[in-house]
């Protein structure tokens, strides 16, 4: 695990998601020759959500490579390329895709390292985006994240902005673990501010994008931002909420919950996924096993309807959570409704 944090402060400037992920592949990979990116669409169609735009150009084919479309096929040359000395990135055009390659992802992937005694480390990220992108229907609208959590071997990352998101996938190219690395169809045109100069973020470290006294609202990716509208409306109704994002799934930082737990006594835990075992379950799991008496109420949390996700939009607006259901649980945890 990196357990640091490299900061140059620099100029800051306002860039998209997409162009956040881009210029951390551009920079490992202007540092490190073993560093190669492979995938559908990632080099002539500079990436399906243009993540990988003019890569291509400045480090050619032989490391920018395009693939048929068989997820299982290139999933493995990548995790045999690492044997070699290489440290790939495997893009999936989105995370639904990966399910024909689990074979590859969790049975070699997660595995070799243990398997060969330490011999063969695993240094690949896996990338893409996971979860709801709109009306893309109940086969491209799932949110894995707890899926590789559950494997041991795998460290998980699911950044909610862009200077995360930057700062994560440096460390996750430079990490010897195996990466799942989830994005969002709908975060790469987020802007946010994002330093010139170099700097990584370490991996198991949970940040605190709002401080606040009353509930601790455990929250990551593209839907932590339905938790920070709530926040803004609950305080104006004299309501403080913090928000942790965990922004690193596996390994989970538990302290940081614990702390902001002991401050508010009061926990919601908000997730884009079907509500049986999953994150939430493990976060909720783990702070009544650790700091059960520091609870002034019964843990909430809010997950997806537990049905595949519908197509039609009406449906989709009822099966996803938002900031209406924060508020509304935010209220029964202070016994307000």
């Amino acid at each position: 695990m990196i357990k640091f944090e490299k900061k140059i402060i620099n100029h800051m400037r306002t860039i998209q998601f997409r162009e956040a992920i881009a210029e951390a592949m551009k920079e490992e990979m202007r540092r490190d020759e073993s560093v190669y990116l492979m995938g559908e669409e990632v080099a002539e169609y500079n990436g399906a959500y243009k993540a990988s735009k003019g890569m291509l150009e400045e480090f050619g084919e032989r490391r920018v490579i395009d693939t048929p479309i068989s997820e299982s096929g290139f999933s493995g040359i990548g995790i045999g390329s690492t044997m070699t000395g290489n440290r790939p990135i495997i893009e999936f055009m989105t995370f639904n895709f990966a399910l024909v390659g689990m074979d590859q992802i969790i049975n070699n992937a997660s595995k070799i390292r243990q398997m060969s005694g330490g011999q063969f480390p695993c240094p690949i990220v896996f990338r893409g985006p996971t979860g709801s992108a709109g009306q893309l229907g109940a086969t491209h609208s799932q949110a894995f994240d707890n899926w590789f959590a559950n494997t041991p071997g795998f460290k998980v990352i699911v950044p909610s902005n862009p200077y995360d998101a930057k700062g994560l996938l440096k460390a996750a190219i430079r990490d010897n673990d195996p990466i799942i690395f989830m994005e969002s169809e709908q975060m790469y045109g987020d802007k946010g501010e994002v330093p010139e100069g170099e700097y990584i973020l370490p991996i198991g470290v949970a940040d605190i994008k709002r401080k606040g006294s009353d509930v601790t609202i455990v929250s990551y990716g593209k839907i932590i931002k339905e938790a920070i509208k709530a926040g803004e409306l609950l305080y104006k109704d004299g309501i403080d909420v913090e928000i942790i994002d965990l922004r690193t799934i596996r390994p989970m930082d538990h302290e940081a919950i614990f702390t902001s737990v002991k401050k508010t006594n009061r926990l919601l835990i908000l997730e884009e996924s079907w509500p049986f075992g999953n994150i939430s379950t493990e976060v909720t799991y783990q702070v009544q096993n650790q700091i059960f008496d520091y609870l002034d109420a019964p843990i909430e949390k809010i997950n997806t309807a537990d049905t595949p996700a519908p197509f039609s939009p009406v449906l989709l607006k009822e099966w996803l959570p938002n900031f209406e259901d924060v508020i509304n649980a935010v209220k029964k945890v202070l016994y307000k409704n």
